[in-house]
């Protein structure tokens, strides 16, 4: 339900403690534009949100009588919140952070209020939280499973990586893995065919913030690509999925070779679940091969349709957005489920050029959803590594209905699905 009054901006103290400050209303941020939102575009703060403050910064509001941005005393960080798995922001925090200050660590903040005794977040619900919300499994739970999943894989280097992976990093698709159950996680890459500005598993030292993730660093043989995948797609049934391509690795694709063939021996001894792969796309000829050998979804990364856009974000090595859509095209053509990454930022996804962009990419290709991902980076660190955008954005709400409306097929969500649920009717 839409917040029914306005809301009062928060801040952060110095020890990390939360407040509203009731002078003042509520701003948001969409691009570099500061602006007051829309009732329709706040929600209360999710179960599994987590409100941050941002280094460095200083909360901004409104004054409700003239209008005027006010900053709070620069002991008063802004606020942001880290959403859960499906959910979208559409507004990023109000705040001002000096020009020498370092980034932001690599999250999506989104903006938030505060009313009626309750935090709100300017987000909108795209997908069904439960399946990937981290606290269905405990440490302890996962301990067990990990010390258990080891100990009769002993020599498959794969469990002892994600063993970190699941415990260190929390990573719900690594817990999948142990668990048996849903969307599971299979690295293989330590090398990437593109140095994204956000990438969360390798940055060099210029960048000025770390990685939250540590990448990949053995190169797993295709006998353990097969015993994992065939262990996981037994237990985990019918709508079990295993995943190439995950946080903590590079590009996939690199490895296309190797992945075909642990393909082709996995569907010799299982025909149930779906194999994924979420890749970049741009080694068309090692998708081809992929797909080939029987892949059933591929997930594709983006950022943007528009080459200046994308090139500047994912600075590609030796391939194109025409070879992204090559690889989609063929994927989509040889039975291959194809969705989007998409990762959205409040002020440049909504703007009308790259709404046409990624409407003609997905049109094009046969793309059946987009998984709406928000990108984590900081605002300006990402704004000035990209082209300035060229017009007024139309709002995220606006864009999700803009989109459906120009791809009549297309579903919106936010992670991996398999086919069956294309059949679900649209809430």
């Amino acid at each position: 339900m839409p917040v029914k009054r306005k809301l009062h901006m928060v801040y952060a103290d110095e020890q990390g403690r939360v407040f509203d400050d009731p002078r003042y209303l509520a701003l948001v941020r969409t691009g570099e534009q500061l602006t007051p939102p829309s009732s329709d575009e706040w929600i209360p703060l999710p179960h599994g949100a987590t409100l941050v403050g941002l280094p460095d910064s200083r909360a901004l509001g409104s004054d409700p009588g003239t209008g005027e941005v006010k900053a709070l005393p620069s002991s008063c960080q802004a606020v942001g919140a880290l959403l859960p798995q499906g959910y979208t922001r559409l507004y990023l925090p109000a705040y001002f952070k000096a020009a020498d200050k370092p980034p932001f660590p690599l999250f999506g903040y989104t903006a938030v209020g505060f009313a009626d005794g309750r935090f709100y977040v300017a987000a909108h619900r795209t997908d069904e939280p439960a399946s990937w919300d981290p606290l269905q499994y405990t440490q302890e739970q996962t301990a067990e499973r990990v010390a258990e999943l080891t100990a009769a894989f002993p020599a498959n280097r794969l469990y002892g990586h994600l063993m970190h992976c699941a415990m260190s990093y929390e990573c719900v698709t690594a817990r999948n893995t142990f668990f048996q159950r849903g969307e599971g996680a299979l690295p293989v890459s330590s090398t990437c065919n593109a140095a994204c500005v956000g990438c969360i598993s390798e940055q060099d030292e210029a960048s000025g913030f770390p990685s939250p993730q540590t990448r990949l660093t053995l190169r797993p043989t295709v006998d353990e690509m097969v015993e994992l995948m065939v262990e996981h797609l037994q237990k985990a049934g019918a709508a079990g999925i295993i995943s190439f391509g995950q946080g903590c690795e590079g590009e996939p694709a690199t490895r296309g070779s190797e992945i075909a063939q642990a393909i082709a021996r996995v569907r010799q001894q299982i025909r149930t679940g779906y194999i994924n792969i979420n890749t970049n796309a741009g080694l068309t000829h090692q998708i081809q091969r992929i797909v080939d050998a029987g892949l059933d979804l591929m997930r594709i990364s983006t950022i943007s349709a528009i080459p200046a856009h994308y090139d500047a974000y994912y600075k590609p090595r030796g391939y194109t957005v025409a070879s992204v859509e090559h690889s989609a095209a063929y994927a989509a053509e040889h039975g291959v489920m194809v969705s989007l990454n998409y990762l959205v930022f409040p002020g440049v996804t909504d703007q009308w050029d790259e709404l046409e962009a990624i409407a003609g990419l997905i049109n094009r290709t046969g793309i059946r959803l987009v998984q709406v991902r928000n990108l984590n980076i900081d605002p300006d660190y990402y704004l000035s590594r990209i082209p300035r955008p060229k017009s007024t954005p139309i709002g995220m709400l606006r864009w999700m209905k803009e989109l459906k409306t120009r791809c009549p097929n297309l579903r919106l969500g936010s992670y991996t699905h398999v086919p069956d649920w294309f059949q679900t009717p649209v809430v």
